[in-house]
C-alpha cells in the first residue's frame, strides 16, 4: 500500500512543482526579454532492498518533476522609440551585474540611466561593457546606443561636437555553451563561470523584445497540472479507503 501512496505523493509535488513554473511564466508574460521555463518530469526507480531473493526485487517509480531549461526561442520585437531600449538581434544575449557580483544573461533591455550614471536595465541590474565592468556616463549627456551596442553621449553644452563613445554592452553567445536559469529568471554559466564576449552580435535601438510566453498555452499548462494533482489526491484517498477495507476483514472472525 506504501508504494501506491509515496507513487502518488511525488505525482503531486511534481504537479505542484509544474504549477509554480507556470504561474512564474504567466506573471512574466509582459515582461521583455523574459525566457519561458521549461518543465521535466522523470521517473526515480527506488527499489526494495528488504527482500532476500536478488530476483525478486520490487521496484517503484517516483514522479521527479523539476525545471529543465528555458525556451530560447525568440519574442516578438516592437519598437518603442525610446533611445535606451534595445532588442538583441538573432540568438544573443545581454550581460548584466548579479546583485552577488556575478554575472548573469538575460535579452531584457529596457534601459535607464541610474542617478549614479550606471546604466542599468528594469530590474535594476547594471548594464556589463565589453571589460566586464558595469557601463558608467557622465551626468547631463543625451545617451544613445548604436546597432553594435555602443552606449553614445553628447554632451548638452557642446552639441556641435560628436558623440563620444564610452564602451559597448557586453554580448554574449551562448552557442555550445551551457547555461542555467536560476529563480531570478537570468540565465547563468554553472560553476560561476562567465561568457566571452561577442564581436559580431548586434541590437536593434529604440525596440524591445517581448516575452516569449504564450498566455494560453500556459493556463492549459496551469489546468492540467491542477487536475493531474487532483487525480493523484483520489489515489491516496482510495488507498487509504482500501486499507480501513482490509483491516475491516482482518477483524472479522
Amino acid at each position: 500500500m506504501d508504494r501506491l501512496i509515496y507513487t502518488a505523493m511525488t505525482g503531486m509535488e511534481a504537479a505542484m512543482n509544474r504549477q509554480r513554473m507556470t504561474a512564474n511564466n504567466l506573471a512574466n508574460a509582459n515582461t521583455p526579454g523574459f525566457r519561458q521555463e521549461l518543465f521535466s518530469v522523470t521517473p526515480s526507480t527506488v527499489k526494495d532492498r528488504s527482500r532476500d531473493d536478488l530476483l525478486g526485487l520490487e521496484a517503484r517509480a517516483m514522479a521527479r518533476g523539476f525545471v529543465r531549461n528555458a525556451d530560447m526561442s525568440q519574442g516578438s520585437v516592437n519598437p518603442t522609440g525610446q533611445p535606451l531600449d534595445i532588442a538583441v538581434k538573432g540568438d544573443g544575449l545581454i550581460a548584466f551585474q548579479a546583485p552577488d557580483g556575478g554575472e548573469v544573461y538575460s535579452r531584457r533591455g529596457d534601459f535607464r540611466v541610474a542617478p549614479s550614471g550606471v546604466l542599468e536595465n528594469g530590474e535594476g541590474l547594471p548594464v556589463l561593457g565589453e571589460t566586464g565592468a558595469p557601463i558608467t556616463v557622465p551626468a547631463g549627456f543625451q545617451i544613445a546606443i548604436s546597432d553594435d551596442g555602443s552606449v553614445l553621449g553628447t554632451d548638452p553644452a557642446a552639441p556641435e561636437l560628436p558623440a563620444a563613445a564610452f564602451d559597448r554592452i557586453k554580448l554574449v553567445s551562448a552557442q555550445g555553451s551551457p547555461l542555467t536559469k536560476g529563480i531570478d529568471s537570468f540565465l547563468k554559466v554553472p560553476g560561476g563561470g562567465v561568457l566571452p564576449a561577442d564581436p559580431t552580435a548586434g541590437v536593434t535601438p529604440g525596440a524591445l523584445e517581448q516575452s516569449n510566453v504564450n498566455t494560453a498555452e500556459a493556463l492549459v499548462d496551469m489546468i492540467d497540472a491542477q487536475r493531474a494533482f487532483e487525480q493523484r489526491a483520489r489515489i491516496i484517498q482510495t488507498a487509504g479507503e482500501l486499507d480501513e477495507s482490509s483491516s475491516s476483514l482482518l477483524s472479522i472472525r
